[in-house]
């Protein structure tokens, strides 16, 4: 840099404004930083006493709020089943939804309206509305209408596939919308070039569009994970138990679940202080199972992305 150039430099001054607006956001970062530490060490601190191989691998025992009894193997296993059921339904749904509205639909078309307009009401409804949904509509009216005429409820009975598919309704926003902005951000010119070279529009969606999307795509699989991986209303009245001796083998199943587990013991207990312990266990546990599910799809998401940069 010339002198002059410098001269002109100190000739302008300090830019106050942006200075003030990068320490600010400087410290906003900080702040959220420092109570994200102070959640995790709280927990940490408060739970780690009890955290221990006995108390991931154990059994529930009808005295869970007995130090030396509680285990949480089963609530894990229900937590893994429904967020991974969930996953899979909730994925293809949102993804072909995206597709509808990004590459058939007209944006002013009435009816991509209504779809986007029902898409963003659904980010916004509380998630015990969607429990209860879950319950009048896949319980009762769907559950109920295939036991027609039987003598015991099979399907019109809490289960872990109503609660995952409730999940699923809760969180399909969130794929649907990390989808749409994934297929957006494909060049046009990709499109073009298949669609020229003699290629059908659904061939091209198929194997130009979908698979430079793919790492977008996983990025809202990521986000439902994140979400419904420690949500407790929509699961309270269609398939979460609050004891169960074995875990469960079919769809049709209840399950134990973390955080309902959590709730159980913050507002069940006779003793709270006895239990304190245990408590912050079963929510260190579910941090880490969210955090190894969510790890998981990371690593799948980057070896993908290794391997489109690879071919090209």
């Amino acid at each position: 840099m010339s002198n002059v150039q410098n001269s002109k430099f100190r000739a302008q001054g300090v830019d106050w404004a942006s200075t003030f607006f990068t320490g600010l956001t400087a410290a906003a970062t900080v702040f959220i930083l420092t109570i994200l530490a102070a959640i995790v060490g709280n927990i940490l601190i408060n739970g780690w006493e009890s955290f221990s191989w006995r108390f991931l691998t154990g059994s529930a025992d009808k005295d869970m709020f007995d130090p030396q009894k509680a285990g949480v193997l089963p609530m894990v296993i229900g937590t893994a089943l429904r967020v991974l059921l969930m996953t899979v339904v909730v994925v293809p749904i949102g993804v072909i939804t995206a597709i509808y509205l990004t590459e058939y639909a007209h944006s002013t078309a009435l009816t991509t309206r209504i779809i986007r307009g029902a898409v963003n009401n659904l980010a916004g409804v509380p998630s015990i509305v969607f429990g209860l949904f879950g319950l009048g509509f896949f319980i009762s009216f769907i559950g109920r209408g295939l036991d027609a005429g039987a003598v015991e409820p099979h399907w019109g009975k809490p289960a872990i596939l109503w609660a995952s598919l409730t999940l699923a309704v809760m969180t399909l926003p969130l794929v649907i919308v990390a989808t749409e902005e994934s297929l957006r951000a494909i060049a046009p010119g990709l499109r073009e070039a298949s669609l020229a070279l003699g290629a059908t529009k659904l061939e091209t969606i198929l194997k130009i569009v979908l698979p430079e999307a793919l790492p977008g795509i996983l990025t809202g699989g990521i986000l439902a994970v994140g979400r419904a991986g420690g949500e407790v209303a929509p699961i309270l009245f269609t398939g979460a138990a609050y004891y169960m001796r074995d875990l469960p083998h079919s769809l049709t199943d209840q399950f134990m679940d973390l955080g309902y587990h959590v709730f159980i013991l913050s507002t069940q207990s006779p003793n709270i202080e006895q239990t304190r312990p245990i408590l912050f266990a079963t929510v260190l546990a579910l941090l880490l199972l969210t955090l190894t599910l969510n790890l998981a799809a990371v690593l799948v998401r980057a070896k993908i992305r290794a391997k489109m940069r690879s071919a090209h």
